[in-house]
């Protein structure tokens, strides 16, 4: 992130668009796994209701030659289940349940259906109403099962179709009717399978690269950041401490000695302060910067987060500390991808705290968890978000309880006049805690 002219950075933030995200602005992944199955389960229960409808006509057609008791269970539970699936496409929740529970109702009306029947000699030689949702049936399994059920589904039903067809009350149809409405249920079933499972495949490779792409960047983070401190320590090394050693080796008089205590003195003195300095912390960077790199790495994550700035102005910050938030930031939301849960809100909030003082919120609604279950040998929280803000000058609060979300909220600077550094009461907290 660094630049030659610190004055440059601004005059960018300004001419490009988008580098300061929107207010409000969804920042969502082209591809995802997550978004692929959303599409095409509210696709497929949209398709359902119309094929339902489409349906109706021959349902009341064939009501009278059928047991009551079936018309009841398997109409009434078929509707069910389609409109459970509707509600679950919508809300994000329980699809796979709801996709799986209407194929296995629709298979077993299926399987019954010639029992239900009573007089076969009313069996009409056209098709059933069961056929007119077949297809939404192999489709709906296909989103709730894996893809080897889903491919003994697909073929199986077909096949059970025809063999019924066969017998008298089917309408005994003949050999030639039976395969080919058989074959056609199972082209266009098979169709529709496949096309979901190669989207599937490719979103699922999708989030992996996006996975590995970040875990890579955030390592490289990380190595940039031991390599600029040991250039530091080691100048300090070569500089103040083995020059007072070497002064000290060679102290034989009362004033030498006394010289190389002063320098030693000093020597402890440049360490020290090496803690809180960090390399380069003179050079600038507008907080929009921060801002549009935040938003950029949160339109790579598997989910979406929500991503707003809120005052942020010609405010500007040192760099080594718009890398300690951001890098704070990121792996917020790697935790929240990894324990909040799928289907939970998301967002990331980027704001101008007045006179310079920058605040992100990285926070989700779901399961949440207890910060005094979390050992101090667990580095996510404590080293990469707390320890890290604290180097920096500012301070991380986490406030999470279990079923209640999780908030991280990342201070700078650190505002409080005393009181011992935020992962060392963290760490006091977790002590005889269990992992999550």
């Amino acid at each position: 992130m660094a630049t030659s002219d610190p004055s440059a950075a601004p005059r960018r933030a300004a001419s490009e668009p988008g580098s300061a995200p929107p207010r409000g602005r969804q920042v969502r992944n082209p591809l995802s796994l997550r978004r692929v199955e959303s599409a095409v389960s509210r696709s497929a229960a949209g398709f359902g209701i119309a094929f339902f409808a489409q349906t109706t006509p021959a349902i009341f057609g064939q009501l009278g030659n059928t047991l009551v008791a079936w018309n009841i269970v398997f109409i009434g539970g078929l509707l069910a289940c389609l409109l459970f699936a509707v509600v679950a496409s919508a809300t994000r929740r329980w699809v796979r349940t709801a996709n799986t529970t209407f194929a296995a109702v629709y298979l077993v009306g299926l399987v019954t259906w010639p029992f239900a029947v009573l007089d076969p000699s009313r069996a009409t030689q056209d098709s059933s109403w069961l056929y007119g949702i077949m297809t939404v049936a192999t489709s709906m399994a296909a989103i709730g099962l894996s893809v080897r059920w889903a491919s003994l589904y697909l073929v199986s039903l077909p096949l059970i179709y025809a063999i019924i067809r066969l017998t008298p009350a089917g309408g005994d149809v003949g050999p030639s009717r039976a395969a080919l409405d058989s074959v056609f249920a199972l082209i266009l079933g098979g169709v529709i399978t496949i096309i979901f499972f190669m989207l599937r495949t490719a979103a699922t490779s999708v989030d992996r690269a996006q996975q590995t792409a970040l875990e890579r960047y955030s390592h490289a983070v990380r190595q940039h950041a031991i390599e600029a401190e040991r250039v530091q320590v080691d100048a300090i090394v070569h500089d103040s401490v083995l020059t007072t050693l070497l002064s000290a080796a060679r102290a034989y008089t009362p004033e030498a000695k006394e010289l190389a205590a002063t320098m030693a003195g000093n020597a402890i003195g440049h360490l020290r302060d090496a803690v809180a300095v960090t390399p380069d912390s003179d050079a600038q960077v507008p907080a929009t910067v921060l801002a549009s790199r935040i938003s950029e790495a949160a339109s790579t994550m598997s989910q979406p987060f929500d991503v707003r700035s809120l005052r942020l102005g010609r405010a500007s910050l040192p760099i080594p500390v718009a890398e300690a938030l951001y890098s704070a930031a990121v792996q917020g939301m790697v935790n929240s991808l990894q324990h909040a849960g799928s289907g939970v809100a998301r967002w990331v909030e980027v704001k101008g705290m007045g006179h310079g003082a920058i605040q992100v919120q990285v926070g989700d609604d779901g399961s949440g968890f207890d910060v005094a279950t979390v050992p101090t040998e667990r580095l996510g929280v404590r080293v990469s978000i707390l320890e890290r803000m604290s180097s920096a000058g500012g301070h991380a609060d986490i406030d999470s309880s279990p079923g209640r979300g999780t908030k991280v909220t990342l201070h700078w600077p650190d505002e409080r006049a005393a009181g011992v550094p935020v992962f060392e009461e963290f760490a006091t907290a977790s002590e005889g805690g269990e992992a999550l």
